[in-house]
């Protein structure tokens, strides 16, 4: 079997961001999908080099997943990656798992090692998107609690996203989540995302406050690219930190290895996934089976409606779990058809700060 094309669809669900997915063809008329992680301002640039990194998949056997990522990263990129780089694999390796799964007629995870669990938890995100006032949050949860979801995920923290903040910051991240621990009780588990912008001594201090809420864990207190960083707020928290994304960090192979690594460290494992609920979710599903240990990953609530649209057998939570899919591959179908109604839609330039805008 050898792959014939490389098919890249940005599409935009009627929420935030555009979405990215990437169909591979093969020469046998089996196909496989993936999802390559999208932000704003950058879907171009994904969209680029999953066409350019494309032309290197045609004509090599779709089994050859962990060969195809070195050569990506070793022998086109010359070894100089890009976030842009990683998204493209991930979305290609992503559909080589899954024509794998459907040429062995066998889910996924049953070729990375078989299921350590019969459903995965999950945590409700995308809930809290420009909420304002406490009181706001906290009515918001009770409404995410009320569809049966057991854990939560929000920023408290409002805009800008700056390593230095003010203590009218910290006092309004204390009041939100003070609210949403009041709405829905003791036994939620409530997460906390910090998006990469804290320097630790404003971290560590800020989330000691934010421990007597009885937080679950924080995601990026401060970039990944300061290891030393996280380390120093993990050490002065006590609280766990996340950060790994199966459309970014290389696709479900990387994913799984990334969990191999963590495991002797005695490390869990709680994938990010602001993706669609569609491919993406589909993708961390299979990887999270069979990681001994995995705890939680995310769901995005605001896509559900949208990926309904384009996938009549999305993976859906039930009293916040996702049962394993049992069909061959990633376990779901992607009408094509539908994709091309929704094209990816061009943002309006953001007003982006200036001198001006900063604080002294």
């Amino acid at each position: 079997m050898k792959i014939t094309a490389v098919k890249p669809y940005a599409i935009h669900p009627g929420w935030r961001k555009n979405l990215i997915l990437v169909k591979v063809e093969t020469d046998e008329g089996i196909h496989g999908w993936g999802e390559a992680y999208s932000q704003y301002d950058r879907d171009t640039a994904v969209m680029a080099q999953l066409v350019a990194l494309g032309r290197y998949a045609v004509g090599r056997d779709p089994f050859n997943i962990k060969q195809f990522t070195q050569m990506a990263f070793d022998d086109y990129a010359a070894r100089r990656g890009s976030l842009e780089l990683f998204c493209a694999i991930s979305g290609i390796e992503q559909a080589m798992w899954d024509i794998a799964g459907k040429a062995c007629k066998q889910p996924v995870y049953n070729l990375l090692g078989g299921r350590c669990r019969d459903k995965i938890r999950v945590y409700a995100n995308g809930w809290g998107y420009q909420l304002k006032e406490p009181a706001d949050y906290a009515r918001a949860a009770e409404k995410v609690i009320a569809q049966g979801f057991t854990a939560l995920k929000l920023d408290p923290l409002p805009a800008p996203w700056r390593t230095w903040i003010p203590k009218e910051h910290e006092k309004r991240a204390v009041a939100v989540i003070k609210a949403v621990r009041d709405a829905v009780g003791p036994d939620v588990d409530i997460l906390i995302d910090q998006h990469r912008r804290l320097a630790p001594m404003h971290a560590i201090p800020l989330d000691k406050k934010l421990a007597e809420f009885g937080l679950y864990w924080m995601e990026e207190p401060t970039i990944a690219e300061y290891p030393n960083g996280l380390a120093e707020i993990r050490r002065g928290t006590g609280l766990p930190i996340v950060i790994p994304d199966v459309a970014c960090c290389g696709g479900i192979l990387e994913l799984k290895e990334i969990a191999a690594m963590a495991e002797p460290y005695m490390v869990a494992m709680s994938p990010h996934n602001y993706n669609s609920t569609t491919l993406g979710l589909s993708s961390t599903v299979h990887a999270s089976a069979v990681m001994t240990n995995f705890i939680i990953t995310e769901y995005f609530l605001p896509f559900v409606e949208f990926c309904d649209k384009i996938s009549p057998n999305q993976l859906k939570p039930k009293n916040g779990y996702i049962e394993l899919p049992t069909a061959p591959g990633l376990g779901i179908d992607i009408d094509e058809e539908a994709l091309k109604k929704h094209p990816a839609v061009v943002y309006p330039t953001r007003k982006l700060r200036h001198p001006a805008d900063e604080g002294p």
